[in-house]
C-alpha cells in the first residue's frame, strides 16, 4: 500500500509517502515540504500547495491519501489556513478517486510512538527508526506527514477488513 500523509497548512504544508503493508518494514518513498509566502494572497497559496499535491499524485501514484484533522484551536487563523490546505489536499485527491482518510493528531501520535501525548521530538525519532533514515526529516511538518502515512498504513490495513467483515455479515442476513 502506497499512502501519501500531508499535514496541512498555508505557511509549510508538510508531504510524505511511505510503501508498506502491517507486519512489514516500511519504506520511505519522498517526502518536502511546500512553502508559500505569507505575503501572497490565500488563492495563490492555495493554488501552490494544489499544483504540488498533484504534481506528487501524478508521479507517486499513492493508493490512499491520510491527511491531519483538523482540531479546534486557540488562534482561529490559523486552523482556517489548516482547514483550507487541508480542504484542497482533500480535494485533490477526491477528484482522482483516490480515498481520503483524516485521523487526529493524538490518533497519529499513538500510532507511531505508542502514545498519544508524544511531543514532535518523540514522533520525529519514531518516524526516523520506522523508515530506517540516518537523521530525522526536517523540519517538523515534513516528519508529520510521514507519521500521517505511516499510522494510515498500520490503521487503514485494519480499518479495511473490519469493513468487508461488516460487510459481508450485512449480506449473509439477507
Amino acid at each position: 500500500m502506497r499512502v501519501l500523509g500531508v499535514d496541512p497548512g498555508l505557511t509549510r504544508c508538510g508531504l510524505g509517502v511511505v510503501d508498506g503493508t502491517p507486519g512489514r518494514p516500511l519504506s520511505l518513498v519522498a517526502v518536502d515540504v511546500v512553502r508559500t509566502s505569507a505575503d501572497a494572497s490565500l488563492g495563490d497559496r492555495l493554488l501552490a500547495i494544489e499544483r504540488v499535491i498533484e504534481e506528487w499524485l501524478d508521479r507517486l501514484a499513492p493508493d490512499t491519501v491520510a491527511v491531519e484533522r483538523v482540531f479546534s484551536q486557540h488562534n482561529v487563523r490559523t486552523v482556517m489556513g489548516t482547514a483550507q490546505a487541508s480542504g484542497v489536499a482533500a480535494l485533490v485527491a477526491a477528484r482522482r478517486g483516490i480515498p481520503v482518510v483524516t485521523h487526529t493528531p493524538s490518533e497519529v501520535k499513538a500510532a507511531v510512538s505508542g502514545s498519544g501525548r508524544a511531543d514532535k521530538a518523540q514522533v520525529a525519532a519514531m518516524v526516523t527508526r520506522l523508515l530506517r533514515l540516518d537523521a530525522a526529516p526536517k523540519p517538523a511538518d515534513a516528519s508529520d506527514a510521514l507519521a500521517l502515512a505511516i499510522c494510515q498504513v498500520w490503521r487503514g490495513s485494519a480499518q479495511r477488513r473490519l469493513d468487508a467483515a461488516v460487510a459481508a455479515a450485512g449480506r449473509g442476513r439477507r
